[in-house]
């Protein structure tokens, strides 16, 4: 176990802000651009893979009783990460709309936002999901203004009023079913997960007799910060830079989703009878100890301790074995490649899932129920 101590020392906490060096690998790509505006998904996919080949795995845990003012050379990378993604995004469409537009051809202007793209969900998105998560005021709302520069707002509501509460059901439309490719799988949680989240929001204000369309539901918040950066984008870049902002967008949801997919395919809650479940326990989520990966994403691999308890920041996340987990047997950056390759991922994971299966619900003899990804039990 890592004390309290050692996790607070500066040089600890040093390998997760390793995401600030994705910035200059972006303008890189736009000042030079031919083949450097690749550098950003070769960086998140194939050097963070690579790195984790080398590296190997982290299967320490930090000491729970680690106090929130030992915490603060962390907490500090997610709140500096938003004005700094903000001006790299808007600085970089003014000048591939602008200056750069000179040196830039369309090709490259569109691969180059595919990679700001890819940081932007990568680091972005699952920085948002930590501050999403903290009681903060000032947090949550800097991981409002990350999911509105990727058009994405909704996934606060639908990730703490539905995902968490429904994970491993078919009430989630974040879990992936077995044998459900990720090409299915996509289309299905853009539409589900847009729905689930504005029901919970609208059932959430029925409770104390208010209608969806009082002030006080978030998805007012979300369309007009939303609304906001897309004007922001059309100022400094014209309609062009609208399009490169939607372009980025789109990129870092599908990256988003992605690891949506791969955190909980086809693991599922027992159903215990009338619309109720099992708790959530850590069996629930693949797991990866995976290191270089982890700091990356600041410990979101530790998937399995993030649902068993949604409260603990990413530094005291825990790492489960395979006796109390089940485990990925690659990184996150490896496993979405791999998710893009439907009977390859078939092939590396059912067994994995049969398995599972076998360990923990061996009384259970017929999945089919489970693996329906449509018409949820009822309630």
């Amino acid at each position: 176990m890592i004390s309290a101590e050692d996790v607070a020392r500066p040089q600890n906490a040093l390998p997760f802000w390793m995401s600030l060096l994705l910035i200059p690998l972006a303008w890189i790509g736009a000042l030079y651009g031919g083949w450097t505006v690749i550098l950003l998904p070769i960086a998140t996919w194939f050097l963070f893979s690579a790195l984790d080949a080398v590296l190997g795995l982290n299967l320490e845990n930090a000491d729970l009783e680690t106090g929130e003012d030992q915490l603060r050379w962390y907490t500090v990378i997610t709140k500096a990460w938003v004005p700094l993604q903000f001006g790299t995004l808007y600085a970089m469409i003014w000048y591939v709309t602008g200056p750069g537009d000179a040196h830039l051809n369309a090709l490259e202007t569109i691969v180059l936002f595919f990679g700001v793209g890819v940081i932007t969900g990568t680091v972005g998105i699952n920085y948002s999901h930590e501050l999403m998560h903290q009681k903060n005021n000032l947090e949550r709302w800097l991981g409002d203004i990350l999911l509105a520069m990727v058009l994405y707002s909704h996934f606060r509501s639908e990730h703490l009023l539905v995902h968490h509460r429904y994970v491993g059901t078919p009430r989630d439309p974040v879990t992936a079913r077995y044998n459900e490719g990720f090409h299915r799988f996509y289309p299905r949680v853009l539409i589900g997960s847009l729905k689930s989240s504005f029901r919970a929001e609208k059932e959430k204000l029925a409770k104390v007799g208010k209608p969806w369309t009082d002030a006080a539901n978030p998805f007012w918040r979300y369309w007009g910060l939303q609304a906001l950066m897309l004007a922001l984008a059309f100022l400094v870049g014209g309609w062009e830079g609208v399009l490169l902002f939607i372009w980025q967008a789109g990129v870092a949801v599908w990256q988003l989703e992605i690891v949506n997919y791969v955190e909980h395919y086809a693991l599922t809650r027992k159903h215990l009878g009338e619309g109720k479940y099992e708790h959530v326990k850590p069996h629930h989520s693949w797991n990866a100890a995976h290191k270089a990966s982890n700091w990356l994403l600041i410990n979101l691999q530790r998937h399995s301790d993030h649902h068993y308890k949604p409260d603990r920041r990413f530094p005291l996340l825990q790492n489960y074995t395979e006796a109390y987990a089940p485990q990925l047997p690659y990184g996150y950056p490896v496993m979405t490649m791999a998710a893009m390759v439907p009977p390859l991922w078939r092939k590396v994971m059912n067994p994995r899932v049969r398995k599972w299966r076998e360990m923990y619900y061996p009384e259970i003899t017929d999945w089919s129920a489970y693996n329906k990804a449509a018409n949820p039990m009822p309630r």
